[in-house]
């Protein structure tokens, strides 16, 4: 309800009243302002950041990461904007950017490499997604000649590439000689704070105190709003108690929702990987690993939300209904490869060197009005619900797998998690795509 009737008409606004001045260099800096902003407050980049400090013993500083983070988000939603303004090819940049991702893959020390590829994941958050989602929608509606889905959607893919390559380019200078991957295959399991449980036992002010830091990460985002709406454009906003009661929605609903999850679907998610993991029965752990991907991922709000807003915008009529399922469907399959990885232990870089360059030749295959909007529903399914579920799932079966490291093999999940939505949604409409040519 908060991303409804606040988000998506606030950026669907901004983006109006930008183009009306025709000020593309203040939209450049609102847009970096915006990505800089959200990331860096962001709690689940905080996470990755922190994994990755311990990991390497301090060689890869976590405030570092972050910023690296924030500033490759800020300059690439810029760069979007910029894009979309002067109508240049999604696909063609998301390719070039999926090939420069795996070259330096080959290159990077493989012990940060799934913790790379989880930072493009985990950039892009609840709320900063539909946001920008809705300032390239309403970029595209406004201008003659754009579509809204195929040039006013990219943002979130462009937001997931750009961290990869750069925390894997920083990795590469950051850690010298001294650092031993084989240090990764003993101790060290617990890398992070146990974020999967709640504490038991609420009180008022434990709900206040969540509902502030709930709150508190949103407010690089509505400062870096008022600021721009106030001084840049010096309008008040239009629709001031829409936006007001969406962020309070938004507020309630996001805490709500975290401490669902932590309270119901983490101890149980847990309890059922620890009685299958001695249970001896790989079928029965990729069978799981298959349903929390998809019902995860059919409960993500974000997701819903896209689809309905570029179904409500786009000129193309969009099976919402079935887009949602097959994102749902690539997300479960993601999983289950990703821990048939761990099981396994096969190399991340080979599966998803394999998967991108699948999804670059589906590309050139795929309606050019889909593409974009492809691209970025990968991204939306890494969002407050899937990624916890799921990065949590992988630590967990890599630290109860024998000759499995938490470490090295139970990151990248997020990345699995990522392309394989790409991947259904572009066969459908390539398969749909010939039958309506047909008919």
């Amino acid at each position: 309800m908060g991303l409804d009737i606040g988000i998506f008409p606030l950026g669907n606004s901004l983006s109006s009243e930008f183009l009306e001045r025709n000020s593309q260099f203040w939209f450049a800096i609102f847009g970096f302002c915006l990505g800089f902003g959200a990331s860096i407050a962001e709690p689940a980049i905080i996470a990755v950041a922190s994994q990755a400090g311990q990991i390497t013993n301090g060689q890869l500083d976590p405030l570092t990461l972050r910023l690296i983070i924030a500033v490759s988000v800020g300059l690439i939603t810029s760069f979007g904007i910029l894009r979309t303004i002067l109508g240049w090819s999604i696909s063609k940049i998301i390719i070039v950017g999926y090939i420069i991702v795996l070259l330096i893959t080959y290159f990077t020390p493989p012990a940060i490499i799934g913790l790379a590829y989880d930072s493009g994941g985990v950039a892009t958050n609840v709320a900063t997604v539909p946001l920008i989602v809705a300032l390239g929608i309403g970029i595209a509606s406004a201008i003659n000649g754009r579509s809204v889905l195929k040039d006013g959607f990219g943002f979130v893919a462009l937001a997931a590439i750009t961290p990869m390559i750069s925390i894997q380019l920083y990795g590469m200078f950051a850690l010298d000689s001294s650092f031993n991957i084989e240090q990764l295959a003993s101790g060290q399991t617990q890398v992070v704070e146990d974020e999967a449980h709640y504490e038991e036992g609420f009180t008022i002010f434990t709900v206040l105190r969540d509902l502030f830091k709930t709150f508190f990460n949103l407010v690089p985002i509505i400062l870096t709003i008022l600021f721009f709406q106030y001084i840049i454009i010096k309008k008040p906003l239009a629709n001031i108690k829409g936006v007001i009661f969406g962020f309070i929605f938004l507020v309630i609903g996001l805490y709500g929702f975290i401490v669902g999850i932590k309270l119901g679907l983490f101890p149980i998610g847990e309890s059922i990987a620890l009685n299958l993991v001695q249970m001896n029965n790989v079928f029965f752990i990729y069978l799981f690993a298959f349903l929390i991907g998809f019902g995860t991922t059919m409960a993500e709000p974000a997701l819903v939300a896209i689809i309905k807003q570029a179904d409500r915008m786009s000129t193309t009529k969009l099976n919402v209904t079935m887009i949602r399922l097959l994102v749902a469907l690539g997300v479960g399959i993601g999983i289950l490869v990703g821990a048939f990885k761990i099981v396994n232990g096969y190399n991340i870089w080979l599966l998803i060197t394999i998967l991108y360059s699948i999804v670059i030749i589906l590309t050139f295959f795929t309606p050019k009005e889909i593409i974009a909007f492809a691209f970025d529903l990968g991204g939306v399914t890494t969002s407050e619900i899937t990624v916890p579920i799921v990065t949590a799932f992988g630590l967990f079966l890599a630290t109860n797998i024998e000759g499995r490291s938490a470490l090295m093999d139970g990151f990248g999940l997020i990345a699995f998690a990522s392309v394989f939505p790409m991947i259904t949604v572009m066969l459908y409409s390539i398969f749909f795509y010939k039958k309506d040519k047909k008919t």
